[in-house]
């Protein structure tokens, strides 16, 4: 019997050596987040970047235990592929404080694009479960997060901030499942955006959204079965209004409570946008979703028209990205 264990074939012995170091498919580098010394990093930006290169099957998964981690975060656009995954939003929270008006070293007001308490710049980025935040209040434009990478993920995430929460700066991205607030712009830049089932708080009177789409590109922001609401009494608010003249924004199936202004839509002091500016809706419901109120510069879609406007075809590109099937697990 001793024998015939010994006795085995060198070749199926070296390829099963072989085997028990290739890493499986789909497998994910582990890097862990604790405040209280238990993972490997007490910070998330240095486990950011000791992080290996990532791959579609190979992906590297930083998990960020519960806690308040106040520092910059940055994702360089080489880090493709990271996924930050934390336990719950509530209880992961990414934030800092920076604001426009903030004199840099130079003595000069550090401007509105310095001021993101995370920036992710790289493609193919996940996050979930976590909270990115601006915590300096009232105090003008302040973000909490800037997005520049394509193919950039988020769900379960809440996003808080002011003024300016949230600039979708370029690149396809997708928001599910997420809470988003602020008072001015809270949604803003040239990015092609689906939001779906999120919930959008309006912390006072402003404007929800703050497009600055290409005119060469068909789609910016698209809200799918989203709620919008409000909780001070008297605040109201716009659904949008264009930062650049061919600005991009639909709203499909939201429910819109009272903090919603009748009109909907604001032309940002310049009549001549109204003719360029892409702003749809389609059966907004609630106190705030009156389609008979709003500027005749705007538009509700047919339900054929409405039909149209899918995932796949504002998010899919060239490249096909299907941002709905999950990678974190």
């Amino acid at each position: 019997m001793l024998r015939a264990r010994l006795n085995w074939n060198p070749i199926a012995l070296v390829a099963l050596l072989l085997a028990a170091f290739v890493p499986r498919a789909g497998a994910e580098t582990q890097l862990v987040v604790a405040l209280d010394g238990s993972g490997q990093f007490t910070s998330v930006q240095a486990a950011i970047s000791n992080a290996p290169l990532g791959s579609a099957a190979h992906p590297a998964v930083i998990h960020i235990k519960p806690g308040t981690y106040r520092e910059l975060i940055y994702v360089q656009r080489e880090k493709r592929f990271l996924h930050l995954l934390g336990d719950d939003s509530r209880a992961t929270i990414l934030s800092f404080n920076l604001f426009a008006s903030l004199p840099g070293s130079d003595g000069r007001p550090i401007g509105t694009f310095r001021t993101p308490s995370a920036w992710i710049d790289a493609d193919d980025f996940v996050a979930e479960n976590i909270t990115f935040e601006n915590s300096a209040g009232p105090k003008g434009q302040a973000l909490a997060a800037r997005i520049d990478g394509d193919r950039v993920a988020f769900r379960h995430c809440r996003f808080l901030g002011w003024q300016d929460t949230i600039l979708d700066n370029r690149g396809r991205h997708y928001y599910e499942d997420c809470d988003i607030s602020g008072h001015v712009d809270f949604i803003f830049g040239a990015g092609t955006a689906w939001f779906e089932n999120c919930r959008l708080h309006c912390l006072g009177n402003g404007y929800i959204t703050a497009a600055s789409t290409p005119c060469e590109e068909p789609f910016g922001f698209v809200f799918d079965h989203c709620a919008i609401w409000g909780d001070q009494p008297g605040s109201r608010t716009f659904l949008g209004r264009p930062w650049r003249p061919c600005a991009a924004v639909c709203f499909i199936h939201c429910e819109m409570d009272g903090v919603v202004r009748p009109e909907g839509w604001n032309n940002w002091r310049d009549p001549a946008r109204e003719k360029t500016v892409r702003y749809f809706e389609f059966q907004s419901t609630g106190a705030g979703g009156n389609p008979s109120a709003r500027v005749g510069w705007a538009r509700q879609l047919t339900e054929t028209e409405a039909a149209a406007w899918t995932i796949e075809r504002v998010l899919g590109g060239p490249d096909h990205w299907r941002p709905a099937l999950k990678i974190v697990r």
